[in-house]
C-alpha cells in the first residue's frame, strides 16, 4: 500500500499547519472531477481516501512525496486507532445498557421490558438522556495508546491492545 502526500497546508496559506495524505489507488472514473482536479494539482495519482493530519511543523513534507510505514512508525511506538464499531441494529435495554430482566414466573409479563421510565405528575415527562432501547453500534470510536508490535514491509502493522 502506498501513501502519498496530496497537500501541505501552512500558517501563511491556510492559517494552520497540516499534511493531507492519500492512499489506495483507484481508476480515474471512480473519482469526481473536483477530486481529480485536486489530486492533479499536486501531481498525485488517483487515490480513494484522503485524510488530513495537523502537525506543529510541516518542514520536510512536499506534495507527491511517498511515505513509507517503516519511516513513520517504529516497533514499540504508541498510536491512537479510530474506526467505526460494528452495527448491531435496534436493541432493547437489556443488551444495550445491561439492564436486568424482570421475573420470569408468578404471572409476570415484563420479562425483558424496560420497566418504569419516569415520574408521574411532576415533572410529567421523561428526562433527557434516559437509557432506553435504540440503535446500537455503528458509531465512530477511538482507542488510545496502543503499542505497535511489528511492521511488515509497507503492507500492514500489528498492534497490541
Amino acid at each position: 500500500m502506498f501513501i502519498y502526500i496530496s497537500q501541505v497546508k501552512t500558517d501563511e496559506t491556510d492559517g494552520y499547519n497540516a499534511v493531507q495524505i492519500g492512499y489506495r489507488r483507484v481508476r480515474d472514473k471512480k473519482l469526481t472531477k473536483p477530486e481529480m482536479g485536486h489530486l492533479e494539482k499536486s501531481g498525485v495519482i488517483p487515490l480513494r481516501h484522503l485524510q488530513e493530519f495537523r502537525l506543529p511543523s510541516v518542514d520536510g513534507f512536499e506534495p507527491n512525496q511517498k511515505l513509507l510505514l517503516e519511516e513513520l512508525f517504529k516497533e514499540g511506538d504508541l498510536v491512537d486507532v479510530s474506526g467505526t464499531t460494528i452495527g448491531k441494529g435496534f436493541q432493547g435495554g437489556i443488551k444495550r445498557h445491561n439492564f436486568k430482566r424482570g421475573p420470569m414466573t408468578h404471572r409476570s409479563k415484563i420479562h425483558r421490558a424496560l420497566g418504569s421510565i419516569g415520574a408521574a405528575t411532576t415533572p410529567g415527562r421523561v428526562y433527557k438522556g434516559k437509557k432506553m432501547p435504540g440503535q446500537m453500534g455503528g458509531t465512530k470510536t477511538k482507542i488510545r495508546k496502543l503499542k505497535i508490535v511489528k511492521i511488515y514491509t509497507d503492507l500492514f502493522v500489528v498492534i497490541k491492545k
